[in-house]
């Protein structure tokens, strides 16, 4: 615990008197921070989107005219030994005809005064959300196709899986760009601990005259580090909330309205924490490898 708080005031000491490059450092880690941790925002409210989604997912048997009792029951037992139906529910022809006249007014006239009822019957599925994206959804909707009394099967499987698919790729390529900014930033605390090598340059010699060991020359150096990345790290979390909080004001009833969100997210507490240890770690590094510059002997 002495040697740990020798560290840090030692590298609080270094921090205030060179705070002008300090401060900039501090900057450049939060801006490089900020980005992974604003989108790691953005795509958890993609993801709350998306879950939105296959929880309304549905599939739609659209049957023949002739479909009778027995193929429609059989149609029926089918989707429910599937294992990816959450509920199901049969629309007549009428019932049709008055849906599209509802959503269609201008043309819901026209085809009420035809002779005879264009639209099918058809049995609604609404899917399971766990299983509206896998692949039992393309066999169902297969099995569906071939058997008697059915027209058509549509499904909303296959643009949630491309969707899916799509976030992945997304994700991947955050954390590629996440673990680059790292880099980055781990250089730049390396460069700026540095000049404070240089800068105490007597201080360090004076300490090898005494016989001061390794750890206590170059420990302040890694805890100055340390402290940059933390403090880098807090700033970008702040400066995250902030603009989030400015959106929601400006732009939260616009953008939860067109979503078809309940309400906009913020990272979890748990986020926000692994950021800063994520920069304290960062920063660590980049003072480790100034530290390693510095010679003890």
């Amino acid at each position: 615990m002495g040697a740990a708080r020798y560290f840090l005031s030692e590298a609080a000491t270094s921090l205030w008197r060179r705070r002008g490059a300090s401060l900039l450092a501090v900057i450049t880690i939060a801006a490089a921070m900020a980005i992974p941790g604003g989108f790691a925002v953005g795509v958890r409210n993609v993801e709350g989107l998306l879950a939105r989604w296959q929880e309304s997912a549905e599939m739609s048997v659209f049957l023949r005219d002739d479909a009778s009792p027995d193929d429609i029951a059989a149609i029926e037992r089918q989707i429910d030994a599937s294992g990816v139906s959450a509920r199901r529910s049969f629309i007549a022809k009428s019932e049709a005809l008055r849906r599209f006249g509802r959503d269609f007014p201008d043309l819901g006239a026209a085809a009420a005064a035809l002779d005879q009822n264009p639209l099918p019957a058809s049995i609604e599925v609404r899917l399971r959300p766990d299983r509206a994206a896998g692949a039992d959804v393309d066999g169902l909707a297969t099995r569906l196709g071939r058997m008697p009394g059915v027209a058509d099967v549509r499904a909303d499987r296959a643009w949630l899986a491309r969707l899916a698919a799509l976030m992945r790729l997304v994700r991947a390529l955050g954390l590629v760009v996440a673990l680059l900014l790292a880099v980055a930033a781990a250089f730049t605390v390396a460069n700026v601990v540095r000049l404070a090598a240089v800068a105490r340059r007597q201080e360090i010699e004076i300490m090898q005259l005494v016989g001061a060991p390794a750890v206590y020359v170059r420990g302040p150096f890694v805890a100055e580090g340390v402290l940059q990345g933390g403090a880098g790290a807090l700033l970008a979390v702040l400066g995250l909330w902030t603009g989030f909080l400015a959106l929601q004001v400006r732009y939260g009833t616009l953008l939860t309205g067109a979503l078809g969100l309940s309400e906009l997210s913020f990272m979890t507490a748990g986020l926000a924490v692994s950021l800063v240890a994520g920069g304290m770690a960062i920063g660590c590094v980049g003072g480790y490898i100034a530290a390693r510059g510095v010679r003890t002997n």
